[in-house]
């Protein structure tokens, strides 16, 4: 009997001191700020001060058939746009006054006819990985952001303004960016 106590002791002190160290799985809290979207505010190009919606505005990724979520025809003077992690430039398709008609015809796309004026925005930036928490793991915040638009004959984006010069994107507490139209 005595040999059994000796013999279970330790395999139960041990079985103790492994399930005391452990601990349990860490979850990334919502409220942790993770990789910070670009904000772009819309003003009137006339009235540099004055805020102004964009009407009917679209907004789909370059090479992306879909409508960013959230942004298929509104209206609104802010724009808000997730930055590429694995690339140093994003780009966007800003189209004002959007409209679509199939002619009766959803399955012909060849004689779809879209309306409106479609802006091409290309974003260039440096990524930098911050480390955040070992359950959330990093989040990239974005340097020296730039926006430019694509000359195409006809923009109705007249200018974009940084806030801050130069730009970086850490967080999604203000605005990043001024588009005047």
């Amino acid at each position: 009997m005595k040999s059994f106590k000796f013999f279970f002791l330790p395999i139960i002190l041990l079985i103790i001191g492994v399930t005391a160290s452990c601990e349990r799985d860490d979850l990334c809290p919502e409220s942790t700020p993770t990789t910070p979207s670009l904000i772009i505010r819309t003003s009137d190009v006339s009235n540099q001060d004055s805020k102004k919606n964009v009407f009917g505005l679209r907004v789909q990724g370059v090479g992306i058939d879909d409508a960013l979520t959230g942004f298929n025809i509104v209206s609104t003077d802010s724009i808000v746009l997730p930055l590429k992690t694995n690339s140093d430039s994003s780009q966007y398709k800003l189209h004002s006054d959007y409209s679509y008609d199939d002619n009766g015809t959803p399955d012909d796309i060849t004689d779809d006819v879209i309306g409106g004026n479609e802006d091409i925005i290309t974003i260039n930036y440096t990524r930098e990985e911050v480390y955040v928490s070992r359950a959330c793991g990093y989040k990239t915040i974005f340097k020296d952001v730039t926006i430019s638009v694509e000359d195409d004959g006809d923009n109705w984006i007249q200018l974009t303004q940084p806030f801050n010069n130069p730009q970086s994107v850490e967080d999604e507490t203000a605005a990043h960016f001024n588009l005047f139209h």
